[in-house]
């Protein structure tokens, strides 16, 4: 029987169950509305897309919201994909790999900087 994601989550420890499904939720999203080929989404289309939809829900706070459920970077949702593909909520294809997440954005810069004020 598959695994729950709250008990991946669980067995895991890095990350919160509202993390890995936010990730999960993402992947649909990212295909729907960001990958130009729906059938398979890089790495990097991923976090694009989970940048997008976290900056759509949470605007300003997404940052704080993804740090809070241990997501800190972009290579902590390759991490969370590579769980989700281990407990078969997700494929991969030969060529993916969990390099294909790191240093996809600078999370301070993509999730603050754009919100500072600018003085006029």
């Amino acid at each position: 029987m598959k695994k729950n994601l709250e008990q991946i989550a669980a067995e895991d420890g890095r990350y919160k169950p509202q993390g890995i499904r936010f990730v999960y939720e993402g992947l649909g999203y990212t295909a729907k509305n960001v990958a130009s080929e729906p059938k398979h989404v890089s790495g990097e289309t991923l976090c694009e897309g989970l940048k997008k939809l976290a900056i759509e829900k949470w605007g300003r706070l997404a940052m704080l919201v993804l740090n809070t459920w241990g997501i800190k970077t972009s290579r902590d949702f390759g991490e969370i994909v590579w769980l989700m593909i281990q407990n078969e909520w997700m494929s991969s294809q030969p060529t993916d790999s969990i390099e294909d997440f790191d240093n996809v954005f600078a999370f301070k810069a993509v999730f603050k900087k754009q919100f500072e004020f600018q003085e006029s």
